[in-house]
């Protein structure tokens, strides 16, 4: 029986069904954005205003009520940009970029990192603390509404527009950009719908000026742009979906029932789900935008083609490694010096360390830690700065892991990923291998990457701490030589996929840039079987249950 279809339901927020590129409601969605676009493309400020006000349908279609907190930013930040903007005096300037920067991310705290700091003090002191969601209980006083308050969710796509909100700040305060002229224009800047919800993250130094420029879309542009939808959603659909359907997500959900090798094919299964997840969701926005005038910012690089840790930041999630060297790392010091903001951090991060993990050894050895590297940065200006630049870095890095989610399995993944920048950087000065122009080297340093980031993917995929120690002790412990074989034999259509998306990505950039031009340039009937060819793919994959967009939950 055909399904029956209700409007109400096409416009009000349904919990279950969020507006995803992976949906049809989406595309319907869009194309009558295309049609409404149609009309107004041409005046930049009716533009501007038509894709704010599609924008925040856009987020009520996937977070319901919660578009109020991105109006909240919308208007405070808006605000603080015209203050900086017209204030001359430097520290009232400061202290209005502060007021940007405190203001975003208590409310960034406030919905992602409630129940973390409870349960640390939980841990720490015993007491149960209720956390209360304020503003559902707010919003039911106001307007009679039926929201839940005893547990706060998470509005999708938080930590991407807060940080733009903040990029903007900064961005007016050290004269990169001026404030927009209206606040529909910064409203659309903050919302602007293909990349809200999952990135990338667009600074407003980047974006702001494209508000004013006029509609140009060429026919090899316009060929490019489905070039990158297309690209996106066979990323998604049929790698990324069929790996964790296939085998991932069963590993991962009793990593006890299978052995060593089943868990670190799982591993590096989930290696390639999230990297084709996450940038096939970049590449659809990046499409969409194009479409619509306007360009995002390239968010990844072939990443497993890194042949360091180093290169690997350097490739992977651009928008968010480059924001937070520009807005974290250089204010902190970067590579040049320390900051009493940097010893602070670091001291509160062993206190609570030295506090949940409550082993007096640690604490006693975590204190000599602290006191040494004091000790050291006193009397040998060599030490100083070598401190310095390592513990901007791990600061960096574990921030980074924190941004993505309020638990010590994202703490864990961004500390063990700060410890591999350092020791690479050291490293590198001795290596035998430091000579990449040499093949052999450069897959070595390909190979211990990939191993590397992969295994710390254990923290980022599982759902506990200790399961990540689970996962991994696995493959020591009990690999199961013995049933390589048979796993093989009995997934091999799993086994197959990955290393084929392995393949692919490691196609040498050139071919892909030439598999680029080819379809952007290539004739409207051409490009039309391609899209109808990858649309009979994408619907069969469709047949099984579509998979949430990873970076959803961040």
């Amino acid at each position: 029986m055909m399904e029956k279809w209700n409007i109400v339901e096409w416009f009000t927020y349904q919990q279950d069904s969020p507006l995803l590129f992976t949906q049809r409601y989406f595309w319907v969605f869009f194309a009558l954005v295309l049609g409404g676009y149609s009309l107004v493309y041409k005046h930049t400020a009716r533009r501007n205003l038509f894709l704010f006000a599609v924008s925040l349908f856009f987020y009520y279609k996937t977070s319901g009520f919660y578009f109020i907190i991105l109006l909240f930013s919308t208007v405070v930040d808006f605000g603080i940009g015209w203050a900086i903007f017209k204030n001359k005096v430097r520290w009232q300037r400061q202290a209005l970029v502060a007021l940007s920067v405190v203001v975003n991310l208590f409310v960034l705290g406030y919905f992602k990192y409630a129940y973390f700091v409870a349960d640390f003090l939980h841990d720490l002191t015993g007491i149960e603390l209720e956390v209360i969601n304020q503003f559902a209980l707010l919003t039911n006083n106001a307007v009679g509404t039926n929201f839940v308050f005893d547990r706060i969710l998470l509005p999708v796509g938080i930590s991407f527009f807060t940080f733009q909100t903040i990029s903007y700040s900064v961005d007016i305060y050290r004269g990169d950009v001026k404030p927009v002229k209206n606040i529909f224009d910064f409203g659309f800047y903050v919302s602007f719908f293909p990349q809200l919800v999952a990135g990338p993250i667009v600074r407003a130094s980047e974006f702001i000026p494209q508000l004013y420029q006029p509609y140009a879309l060429t026919k090899e542009r316009a060929g490019l742009a489905v070039f990158w939808i297309l690209n996106g959603l066979l990323k998604k659909l049929v790698l990324a979906d069929y790996l964790a359907v296939q085998f991932i997500d069963r590993v991962f959900d009793n990593p006890q029932l299978y052995s060593g090798f089943e868990t670190m094919s799982a591993l590096f299964g989930y290696s390639m789900q999230v990297y084709a997840d996450f940038s096939g969701y970049t590449d659809v926005a990046i499409g969409i935008a194009m479409l619509l005038g306007f360009t995002l910012p390239k968010n990844f690089n072939s990443p497993y083609k890194a042949t360091s840790v180093a290169e690997f930041w350097r490739r992977w999630h651009l928008s968010l490694s480059t924001w937070l060297r520009d807005y974290l790392y250089i204010p902190l010091g970067g590579n040049r010096t320390g900051s009493m903001a940097s010893y602070l951090i670091v001291f509160i991060f062993l206190v609570m360390i030295a506090l949940v993990v409550d082993q007096p050894l640690l604490s006693v050895l975590l204190g000599v830690l602290f006191a040494g590297g004091y000790l050291l940065m006193r009397y040998s200006t060599t030490a100083e700065r070598w401190v310095n630049t390592n513990i901007n870095l791990m600061l960096t890095m574990v921030l980074g892991g924190l941004w993505h989610g309020s638990s010590w399995n994202f703490v864990t993944w961004g500390t063990l990923n700060g410890v591999g920048l350092v020791v690479y950087k050291n490293w590198k000065k001795i290596s035998p291998w430091a000579d990449k122009s040499r093949w052999y080297n450069r897959a070595i340093g390909l190979g211990i990457t990939l191993v590397f980031i992969t295994f710390t993917r254990a923290w980022f995929r599982s759902p506990t701490w200790d399961g990540a120690i689970q996962i991994l002790a696995k493959i020591p412990n009990d690999f199961g030589w013995s049933t390589v074989g048979g796993v093989l034999a009995g997934n091999w259509k799993y086994f197959t996929v990955l290393i084929l998306g392995y393949c692919i990505h490691w196609i040498p950039s050139v071919h892909k840039a030439r598999l680029r031009k080819a379809v952007s340039t290539a004739p409207s009937w051409a490009l039309f079987a391609l899209a109808l060819a990858a649309t009979m793919v994408i619907y069969q994959i469709l047949s099984a249950e579509v998979q949430p967009f990873i970076y959803f939950a961040f």
